[in-house]
């Protein structure tokens, strides 16, 4: 089962276990959220003494002033300490040791910089650690799938591969979100409170007491990376969010219904996860590797739209709202989410029409150009 039917999701004995699921979130969350205020200073500070410094002038940076760069060293020591905390089990040491693992590797490339290639045999390498690694929280592999109508669906050889693609394909969604001020934290925080409630609907507590961490630690964060930012994240920031979604999805409700479960966060994600899809076929169709940088990516065309950095976040934080209501739908959560979808959905379009009506911007596409052009 998937949870309970729409008929039956609301009664008070369901609403008052959900309220005793989530009760564990609150250490964690305020935890969280007051560390991330207290580090990030000081990860500014040192990134400027270590010289971890986002410099403008690459065409695809938008930013216009010399930015610190270690606000993933901070997120990531918040995180851990509420964990800690938090949670006295074993279970969420896997996801630790390999946060720790994505954060310290991935400071080398935000202050001296690694080729794509070196990038991308760091996330196979962190990937390979999850699925292989001695950890005592992952049991391997996505084995099966559980699906209605067709059940469990064992995977057998395809379960690598799958599992490969979904440890790496988070870290690269998140890793492209990284190009506006505060959108990745944001989303990842959106997309955190998605799997917390999921989790807590299947009495995951390792897994609520972990998102509730993580989405602390990305709003606390906000206070300093909304536009203007003060810091960034960096890259040690974004492999270390999308590898620990990644984790906490399957170590949480994916025990449960993988096939379902995995669908949350992915729906959740869907707008980065496009994009990435969208990136790879563009390059390769124009020739240029996989990983060559551009400035074509969903928020980059917002931008050209007209809209500032704060409102295409406004933007991209209500689609992913959006989205994660439905992937939380397949978990029964259907009557609620279905005004929160409505009212989302508002919200965005309101933006996006005002904006796109003062753009002198054409999409690219004969259909979509036909459908926006005007006379």
């Amino acid at each position: 089962m998937f949870g309970p039917s729409a008929d039956s999701f609301f009664t008070s004995s369901f609403v008052d276990q959900i309220r005793q699921n989530l009760s564990p979130a609150a250490r964690p969350f305020l935890v969280a959220v007051v560390l991330a205020v207290i580090f990030v200073p000081v990860a500014i500070q040192a990134s400027r003494r270590l010289g971890v410094i986002d410099h403008p002038g690459d065409g695809r940076r938008i930013h216009r002033q010399a930015t610190p760069l270690l606000g993933g060293a901070a997120m990531y020591a918040a995180f851990a300490v509420a964990i800690f905390l938090s949670s006295g089990t074993a279970s969420l040491q896997g996801v630790l040791l390999l946060g720790a693992a994505a954060t310290a590797i991935l400071i080398i490339d935000d202050k001296w910089g690694m080729s794509a290639v070196v990038k991308l045999s760091v996330q196979l390498g962190l990937s390979l650690a999850a699925m292989l690694g001695p950890l005592p929280w992952l049991h391997d592999l996505i084995t099966y799938l559980s699906l209605p109508y067709f059940g469990t669906v064992h995977l057998h050889w395809l379960a690598f591969p799958l599992t490969l693609f979904w440890l790496m394909g988070m870290q690269n969604a998140v890793n492209l979100l990284d190009g506006v001020d505060g959108l990745a934290a944001g989303v990842v925080a959106i997309v955190s409170v998605t799997l917390m409630i999921a989790a807590a609907g299947k009495g995951q507590t390792d897994v609520v007491v972990a998102t509730a961490a993580l989405t602390g630690v990305c709003l606390g964060f906000l206070v300093f990376n909304f536009n203007p930012a003060r810091i960034f994240m960096g890259d040690s920031g974004s492999h270390f969010l999308g590898l620990t979604l990644a984790l906490l999805s399957i170590l949480g409700v994916a025990k449960v219904a993988v096939g379902f479960a995995l669908l949350v966060p992915a729906i959740a994600l869907g707008i980065p996860i496009v994009d990435t899809l969208t990136s790879i076929l563009r390059r390769r169709r124009r020739g240029d590797s996989i990983a060559h940088p551009d400035s074509e990516h969903i928020h980059h065309q917002l931008l050209d739209f007209g809209l500032s950095q704060r409102e295409t976040c406004m933007v991209i934080y209500a689609a992913t709202a959006i989205l994660g209501a439905v992937g939380l739908m397949l978990f029964g959560h259907r009557r609620i989410l279905a005004v929160v979808i409505v009212f989302l959905v508002v919200v965005a379009s309101t933006v996006l029409g005002e904006r796109l009506q003062h753009s002198t911007k054409r999409v690219k596409g004969r259909f979509l150009k036909r459908v926006l052009a005007t006379d």
